[in-house]
């Protein structure tokens, strides 16, 4: 069986990628490589250097005829769908419509879908957050994930494209790039390591749900796999964790080198955050196999090195 997986050079998706390989699929990587990494690239794998928006892409699909798709690919920070929500939109709703119209037009079996738990929800009425929950985005980023899951309804509804959206938390881990996308494990890591101050935006009593990277690749495996039709899970660890203990905890890690100062809260940004995964752990059989710890200090590890 084949995979396409675009945004494979990325974070996330080369993770995806590694371990589709690991268990015996076809990769075939998509990735424009602006915010992705020729170093994360498996070499199993076969890689194009293609824009999700691109007319290109279709020749791709022609000349690979992929079985599935994993949708990776995304403008991924909060802020920068703030300050720029046109760009938001041509990256993560139009560039996901081509998609979707190549996966129509080459009969695609199933797509997993890179959607947010974090930022779809709004502020939530009560923790954790069931799929169920109200879906309030404060951030243009919110909202165009949203948007494309009313997509995959819609073309599921027209086209009988089967589909799995997973709402992730805030996914941690080795390879993510402070500098070129959104993560505050990987931006404290970085700044710590090089002697810099951590800014903590706000109070710091914001709370967040962190998921391992490993964990959220095998869901998507998993999601690939499972005969769901159509579905939307949460993928986290059901857990708050505070912007003010995460630094601690990580100044820790690291022998104490840490300091901190706090700047101004960011628009947009959700103050209280942790997912409910029952659906997930009930249909899928998935749920996260590392501690926030565990992950912590595997992250903390490869940044070291």
């Amino acid at each position: 069986m084949k995979v396409l997986v675009t945004g494979g050079a990325g974070f996330i998706g080369s993770h995806i990628a590694d371990l589709l390989i690991e268990k015996n699929y076809e990769v075939v990587i998509v990735d424009n490589l602006l915010t992705g990494n020729k170093e994360n690239l498996n070499k199993k794998a076969k890689f194009y250097n293609v824009d999700i928006r691109s007319e290109k892409l279709d020749a791709v699909f022609k000349k690979e005829q992929p079985d599935y798709v994993i949708h990776e690919a995304a403008q991924i920070n909060v802020r920068k769908s703030v300050e720029n929500p046109s760009l938001d939109v041509d990256i993560n709703i139009i560039g996901t419509i081509n998609l979707l119209k190549n996966c129509i037009r080459h009969k695609i079996k199933k797509l997993v879908f890179a959607s947010t738990g974090g930022a779809i929800y709004g502020d939530p009425e009560k923790l954790p957050v069931k799929e169920t929950h109200p879906e309030n985005p404060l951030a243009p980023y919110g909202i165009s994930k949203l948007t494309v899951e009313k997509y995959l309804y819609a073309y599921n509804k027209m086209y009988s494209l089967d589909y799995t959206a997973l709402r992730y938390s805030n996914v941690f881990g080795p390879r993510q790039d402070p500098r070129g996308e959104a993560g505050v494990i990987s931006i404290f890591a970085d700044r710590i390591i090089n002697g810099r101050k951590c800014t903590i935006n706000g109070d710091g009593r914001q709370t967040r749900d962190f998921v391992y990277v490993k964990d959220v690749a095998r869901a998507n495996i998993i999601a690939l796999e499972k005969n769901t039709k159509s579905r939307i899970f949460n993928v986290g660890i059901a857990k708050e964790i505070s912007v003010n203990q995460l630094f601690e905890k990580m100044s820790q890690l690291f022998g104490n080198k840490g300091k901190a100062v706090h700047g101004k809260a960011i628009p947009g940004e959700v103050d209280r955050i942790s997912l409910d995964i029952s659906l997930a752990k009930k249909e899928l059989k998935w749920s996260p196999s590392y501690s926030f710890g565990k992950g912590l200090k595997e992250t903390i590890a490869w940044f070291k090195s």
